[in-house]
C-alpha cells in the first residue's frame, strides 16, 4: 500500500462521458457526475524507502482502470465512493528522482456519481480536507538497492533507510501483478504528496524543459559510461554488467565520487610517460655532427 495525495476537480468532457459510460451500466450526463485527479504514486523514494520503477508505473497503468476509490482499505462494498476511468503516465522534465531517473507518476481521473449521501464527501474534496490516497496493488519483486537481492525471495540483512559505503539502501518494487484499488486515507507515506495543481506553460516553455531534460539524462549516461569504464581499468575481474547495473542505480553526486576515486587509482596504476627525452647539450654529440654545419 502506498500513499500519495490528490484531488483536483476537473471537467467533463464528452471523452470522459464515454469512458465513463463504459463502466456504468447506463449512460450518466455530465450534471450527474463529478470527476477529479488523483496522484496515485510515483517512482521516488518514499517514507517507507521503497519506490516504483518507471516499467511498474506503465504496468501498474492500465491495471487501475476500473478499480474502485474506498477508505483506509476497508475492502467493503460500503465503502466504495468512487471509480478510476482513466490513467496517464506524467512526466516532469528538468526533474531527477534520488535514484538518479527523471521523475514520473501515475496519475488516475475518477468519476462518483452525485447523489444525497456522497454531497459531504464531494465538500471535503472541494474543501481540501479529503485529498490523501494510498494505492492497494501487487508487485513481484522489491530489489535491494545496494545488493540486487529480491528481498521477497530472502533477506540480504540490508536495511532499508540505512547507508552502506556511502550508499542509501531502498528497495525498487518491480513486475506489477495487480491492482486493487485506492483509498482515502489520513497520512501519505510518499514525501512528493500533494495536491494534483494544474499549469498552463507555453510551448517554448516545454521546448526548453524538455531540451534540458534530455541534455541531462544524456550527461547522466555519459557519467554512467565513464564510471564503468574506469571500474574496469582499475579491476579487470569486475563483472561488467553488475558495474553497469549497480551506476544505473547511483545519483548524479554518488557517481561523481566514484569517478574522482576511480581515475586516481587508474591515475597511479597507469602513470602517464613521455615519449620524447630531452637532454642537454653533448659536446661529442656536436663535434661528430660538425661536418654538416654550414
Amino acid at each position: 500500500m502506498k500513499e500519495t495525495v490528490g484531488g483536483e476537480n476537473a471537467a467533463v468532457t464528452a471523452q470522459d462521458l464515454e469512458l465513463i459510460g463504459a463502466l456504468a451500466r447506463k449512460p450518466l450526463r455530465a450534471e450527474e457526475v463529478y470527476t477529479f485527479s488523483v496522484r496515485l504514486c510515483d517512482n521516488e523514494i518514499d517514507r517507507d524507502f521503497e519506490r516504483f520503477v518507471p516499467q511498474t508505473l506503465e504496468q501498474l497503468a492500465p491495471m487501475f482502470v476500473g478499480k474502485a476509490g474506498i477508505f483506509d482499505h476497508q475492502w467493503s462494498a460500503l465503502g466504495q465512493a468512487a471509480r478510476i476511468y482513466k490513467t496517464e503516465i506524467v512526466r516532469e522534465p528538468g526533474r531527477v528522482t534520488a535514484a538518479g531517473d527523471g521523475y514520473m507518476w501515475l496519475k488516475g481521473c475518477v468519476y462518483m456519481v452525485r447523489t444525497d449521501s456522497n454531497r459531504d464527501l464531494i465538500a471535503e474534496i472541494e474543501g481540501g480536507i479529503k485529498k490523501e490516497v494510498s494505492v492497494g496493488c501487487a508487485v513481484e519483486h522489491a530489489v535491494c538497492s545496494v545488493c540486487g537481492c529480491d528481498r521477497m525471495a530472502s533477506d540480504c540483512g540490508h536495511e532499508k533507510g540505512q547507508e552502506y559505503g556511502g550508499q542509501l539502501c531502498w528497495a525498487d518494487l518491480e513486475g506489477a501483478r495487480d491492482a486493487y484499488e485506492f483509498s482515502f486515507v489520513a497520512v501519505p507515506a510518499q514525501p512528493a504528496a500533494g495536491v494534483v495543481k494544474t499549469a498552463r506553460q507555453g510551448a517554448q516553455d516545454v521546448r526548453r524543459l524538455e531540451e534540458e531534460a534530455a541534455l541531462g539524462r544524456k550527461c547522466m549516461d555519459d557519467l554512467r559510461g565513464e564510471v564503468v569504464r574506469l571500474a574496469l581499468l582499475c579491476d579487470r575481474e569486475l563483472d561488467g554488467q553488475a558495474v553497469k547495473s549497480l551506476a544505473g542505480k547511483l545519483s548524479f553526486q554518488e557517481l561523481e565520487e566514484l569517478r574522482k576515486s576511480y581515475a586516481r587509482r587508474v591515475g597511479e596504476r597507469f602513470p602517464l610517460r613521455t615519449q620524447l627525452n630531452y637532454s642537454t647539450g653533448d659536446a661529442r654529440f656536436e663535434e661528430e655532427n660538425r661536418a654538416f654545419l654550414a
